[in-house]
C-alpha cells in the first residue's frame, strides 16, 4: 500500500480509538517516524499530508535535511541524545523529545542561547525501569532536578513527557505503562511548577498507538504503520 493509503487507515484507527475514549481525533498529533527511510519517502509522506516528523539519530538526519529544507515541516528528535551531539541537535531540530538528564537540559539551553532560539522539549520517562533504555525513572531525583531547574533554563520550553514502554506481543500489555505516564503527567501538572507545561504526552507507536490514545496520548509516533517495513541494514 502507498503512504497515502496507509495514512488514511491510520487516521480511521485514530478516530475510532479517540471516540472510544470520549476524545476528539484532533487532539492527537500524528508523528511520522522517518528514521532509516530515505528523503524521497519522507517527501512522499509530506505530500500525503503529514507535517510532523521524528528522527532518532542526529547524524542520520544531518544527511537528509539538505534535500528536505523546502518542506514546511516540524522535525523532532525522539531518540537518545548524547550531550556531545546536543549542539548539532539544537541546530537541526525544532524540538527535542528525549531529555533524560539535567546535564543534557543545561547543554541544550546553552546552545539554544547561542543560536538565539527557544527549543521545546519533552522529558523522557523510563516507565518500565528497563536498564537498556534511556529516560529518567518516574520517582527519581533526576526528574525532580529537571523540573526544578526549568525556570532557569530560559531557552528551553518543557512541554510534557515521552515514553517507550517495554515491548510486548499484545498491544494491551502497554496499557498500564501508558496509564502510569498519564498519571505522572497529571501529578506534575497539578503542582503548577514555574516554566513547566505538561500538555504533551508522547506515547504510542505503530503496534500500540490505539491503546495509547485510549490512555491519553496527545502524540503517537508511527513508523511502519505509515511507511511500511523499514529498510534492512
Amino acid at each position: 500500500m502507498s503512504i497515502a493509503e496507509n495514512l488514511a487507515q491510520v487516521r480511521q484507527r485514530v478516530t475510532a480509538a479517540a471516540r472510544r475514549a470520549g476524545r476528539q481525533p484532533e487532539e492527537i498529533a500524528l508523528m511520522a517516524v522517518s528514521k532509516t527511510f530515505p528523503a524521497e519517502r519522507v517527501r512522499a509522506a509530506f505530500d500525503a499530508g503529514l507535517r510532523l516528523f521524528g528522527e532518532n539519530r542526529v547524524q542520520e538526519f544531518a544527511g537528509k535535511i539538505d534535500s528536505l529544507r523546502d518542506l514546511r515541516a516540524e522535525w523532532r528528535l525522539i531518540g537518545h541524545l548524547q550531550t556531545n551531539k546536543s549542539a548539532k541537535a539544537v541546530e537541526l531540530f525544532d524540538a527535542i523529545d528525549s531529555v533524560d538528564s539535567l546535564r543534557l537540559a543545561q547543554k541544550l539551553n546553552g546552545f539554544a542561547l547561542q543560536l538565539g532560539k527557544k527549543i521545546p522539549v519533552l522529558i523522557e520517562i523510563n516507565v518500565g525501569g528497563e536498564e537498556a533504555k534511556s529516560g529518567v525513572a518516574p520517582d527519581s531525583r533526576q526528574l525532580e532536578d529537571i523540573l526544578s531547574a526549568a525556570q532557569g533554563l530560559e531557552h528551553l520550553e518543557v512541554r510534557g513527557l515521552m515514553t517507550v514502554p517495554p515491548f510486548g506481543d499484545a498491544s494491551q500489555e502497554a496499557r498500564p505503562y501508558f496509564r502510569k505516564l498519564r498519571e505522572l503527567r497529571d501529578q506534575i501538572a497539578a503542582r503548577r511548577l514555574p516554566a513547566v507545561d505538561m500538555h504533551m504526552l508522547s506515547m504510542g507507536m505503530s503496534h500500540d498507538f490505539e491503546v495509547a490514545i485510549e490512555e491519553g496520548s496527545t502524540c503517537v509516533r508511527l513508523g511502519t504503520a505509515i511507511f511500511g517495513e523499514r529498510p534492512i541494514g
